[in-house]
């Protein structure tokens, strides 16, 4: 589990914020309601989740606040991994 906090948060990170950007980005730090991912992200997240981990995340768990912060992505993927 801590290896795919740590997974998806360098992925967030890599992904999503800006070198110059003084935004501090840990395991419960809002991630769509402050604007660091948007939908169009969402979706890239999701792509890169279901690759990486091998697992088919159903659309309509997919949401918003399933994805606001690493610990809740991590807590989605952890649902439907065997």
């Amino acid at each position: 589990m801590e290896e795919m906090k740590e997974a998806v948060l360098e992925y967030v990170i890599d992904e999503y914020v800006d070198e110059d950007d003084d935004i501090e980005v840990a395991f419960d730090t809002p991630l769509i309601s402050s604007g660091i991912v948007d939908s169009f992200s969402m979706v890239s997240l999701k792509a890169f989740l279901e690759r990486k981990y091998e697992v088919k995340l159903p659309d309509d768990e997919a949401t918003p606040e399933a994805f606001d912060t690493v610990n809740s992505i991590v807590a989605l993927v952890s649902k439907h991994t065997s």
